[in-house]
C-alpha cells in the first residue's frame, strides 16, 4: 500500500512539473535574442499544409520549443556546470580549459575539400596580374593547445595549414610562425574566437614581411584599454556563463585624412574605424569598422603607396588598422554577402596586390571560396 502511495505521489509531482513549465512557456510572451547565445531565437512557424507534408513545420515547431523554453538561458549554465562536476570539461563543442579559457573544438575537413578550397585560390592567383598573399591563422586551440583538458579530441590547425600552403600557388604567409612565440601573451581572446589586437600585430608582421615591407615596432604604439567586460562568441555557445571577461584593446588611432565607406546594405554610408557605440552591446568585438559588411573601402590619405584588396573573415577587422600606414588605399570584401567579380573589382580599382586572409576554422567550414575563381 504505501509503494502504490509512493508511486502515485511521484506520478502526481511529475505531471504538475510538466504542466507548470506548460502553462508558463504558454503564458509568457516569446524572446527575440538570447543574450548568453547572442543568437536570434526560433519564432512560432506559421502553419501550411505544404510545410507539415515536407517536415519544415515540425521541425521549426521543435526548434520553437527549444528555443523558447522558461529560463532557456540558465538551463544553458546548469547544464554546463553539471558537466563539469560530472569531471567532462567540455559543453556544447567548447571546453573548459587552464585559467578559465574556453577554446572552441577543432575538426579538420577531409582532404579533397581542403583541396578544392585551395584550388579557389589558385585560380584566382592565375587569372591576376598582381599578387596574391594567402594567410591561415591558426587559432586559440592551436597556439594555446597546452592549456587543453588532457586527451581532449582537437584536430591540428598547424598540420591542415602545412596541408594548405604545399596545394597552393599564392604567396603563403607565415602566420603560425609569427604567433607560435608569443604564445605566452594575451593573442587570443578567453571567450571568442578572435585574436586580440596584440594577436593581429603579430600576423601583420607576418604579412609585412611576406610582402618585403618593414613593419613598426610594438613600441610605436599608443596601446589604449576600451574595454574590460567582453564576453564573446565562445562564451555565448558553452553555458560557461561564471568565467572572467575579457578586455578589448587598440594599438592604432585614427587619424586626419583617413575616409572609411561602408556598404552594409549595398548602398555608401560613412564607416568608422572604431565605432565605440558597440561597446554598449553584447557584440563588442564589432567595434572594429562595425563588425560584418560585404565591403569596406578605405582611402587611407597616404597618396604614392599601393593599394591591397582584402578577401576575408572577421580577424582581419582588427589586423586592417596596423595596415593603414602602408597603403593608400585598401578595400574589403566578405564573400559571405558579397558576389562582386573579384576580378573584375580588381581590375576596376586598379588594385596592387590582393590578400585572402581566414582563420583557420573559418577556411575549413566558408562555402564560399568558389567566387574566387569565377
Amino acid at each position: 500500500m504505501k509503494r502504490n502511495i509512493a508511486s502515485w505521489v511521484q506520478v502526481i509531482l511529475f505531471t504538475a512539473f510538466i504542466g507548470f513549465f506548460f502553462i508558463i512557456n504558454l503564458i509568457l510572451p516569446d524572446k527575440e535574442m538570447s543574450e548568453v547565445e547572442n543568437r536570434y531565437l526560433q519564432q512560432l512557424p506559421s502553419f501550411s499544409v505544404d510545410d507539415l507534408e515536407s517536415g519544415k513545420f515540425t521541425s521549426d515547431f521543435e526548434k520553437y520549443t527549444n528555443d523558447q523554453f522558461f529560463m532557456r538561458d540558465q538551463w544553458i549554465t546548469i547544464k554546463a556546470a553539471t558537466e563539469l562536476a560530472s569531471g567532462k570539461k567540455e559543453n556544447n563543442d567548447v571546453y573548459y580549459c587552464e585559467g578559465g579559457t574556453l577554446i572552441e573544438r577543432f575538426t579538420s575537413p577531409d582532404d579533397d575539400t581542403l583541396k578544392q578550397k585551395v584550388e579557389y585560390v589558385n585560380a584566382l592567383n592565375d587569372k591576376l596580374d598582381v599578387p596574391v598573399y594567402f594567410a591561415i591563422i591558426p587559432g586559440a586551440a592551436e597556439i594555446w593547445r597546452d592549456k587543453l583538458p588532457a586527451n581532449a579530441p582537437c584536430d591540428s590547425q598547424k598540420e591542415l595549414i602545412d596541408k594548405v600552403y604545399s596545394w597552393s600557388e599564392a604567396e603563403n604567409v607565415d602566420m603560425y610562425g609569427a604567433l607560435a612565440p608569443h604564445a605566452g601573451e594575451y593573442i587570443f581572446y578567453r571567450t571568442d574566437h578572435h585574436w586580440t589586437s596584440r594577436g593581429a600585430y603579430y600576423g601583420y608582421t607576418a604579412l609585412m614581411d611576406a610582402m618585403g615591407m618593414e613593419a613598426n615596432p610594438i613600441s610605436h604604439y599608443d596601446v589604449k584599454d576600451v574595454s574590460d567586460s567582453f564576453l564573446g562568441t565562445v562564451y555565448s555557445t558553452s553555458g560557461f556563463t561564471w568565467v572572467k571577461p575579457d578586455s578589448i584593446q587598440t594599438f592604432v588611432d585614427p587619424y586626419d585624412g583617413l575616409e572609411i565607406t561602408n556598404y552594409p546594405q549595398g548602398k555608401p554610408i560613412d564607416g568608422m574605424m572604431y565605432d565605440t557605440s558597440y561597446l554598449d552591446k553584447k557584440d563588442k568585438y564589432s567595434m572594429f569598422f562595425g563588425g560584418i559588411t560585404p565591403l569596406l573601402e578605405i582611402d587611407t590619405g597616404n597618396e604614392g603607396l599601393p593599394s591591397l584588396l582584402i578577401i576575408r573573415d572577421s580577424y582581419t577587422d582588427s589586423l586592417t588598422p596596423f595596415l593603414l600606414e602602408h597603403f593608400s588605399e585598401i578595400d574589403i570584401i566578405d564573400l559571405r554577402y558579397n558576389n562582386t567579380d573579384i576580378s573584375q573589382y580588381i581590375e576596376e580599382h586598379d588594385i596592387d596586390s590582393v590578400l585572402v586572409c581566414y582563420s583557420a576554422y573559418n577556411f575549413s567550414i566558408d562555402t564560399n571560396l568558389y567566387k574566387l575563381a569565377r
